[in-house]
């Protein structure tokens, strides 16, 4: 593992949907809690609540809440075009790029987390631990945008599965 990169990871989705309904599933509070929050509070720059249907900007700040789950993430929005790229800041200092593009009928979804510092908590909690976390949540947006199907286990009772 001496070529390992602990600082970076990328993973990519094909999803067969409308690119704009992609891009709203990361932009709109409404949107994100059907495929991968069960809360998304959205702050304009001024620390204003957005309502539910509106969309980020750069300089906005969220709050995230995930089922079974007792934490709140809470950070930045970076960048939002308001078309296909969007990046915010994520377990801490690192930060997330999302970036659309289309091929054939699909909307390709790249998700990059990157400054993720190289501490052991840091490879084990941030590097490992959110590349599964982001990968089973594209699986996710996947499911949900083209079949209707939200795989998140939303049961209390059952914890450390797969899909929470």
């Amino acid at each position: 593992m001496t070529n390992f990169d602990w600082t970076t990871f990328t993973r990519r989705i094909a999803i067969k949907a409308k690119l704009s309904d992609i891009y709203n599933a990361w932009t709109k509070a409404s949107e994100i809690e059907i495929w991968f929050l069960s809360k998304a509070v959205y702050f304009d720059p001024k620390l204003n609540q957005l309502d539910n249907d509106k969309s980020i900007e750069k300089g906005c700040s969220y709050e995230w809440n995930w089922y079974l789950y007792d934490t709140t993430e809470r950070g930045t929005i970076m960048d939002a075009n308001g078309k296909d790229f969007i990046q915010f800041t994520f377990a801490g200092d690192c930060l997330v790029d999302v970036k659309l593009t289309i091929q054939h009928d699909y909307v390709i979804v790249e998700l990059t987390q990157k400054n993720i510092p190289t501490d052991d908590h840091s490879k084990q909690g941030i590097r490992l631990g959110c590349d599964s976390g982001w990968s089973f949540f594209l699986v996710n947006l996947k499911s949900v945008y083209e079949g209707g199907l939200d795989l998140r286990n939303k049961d209390n009772s059952i914890k450390g599965m797969l899909n929470n």
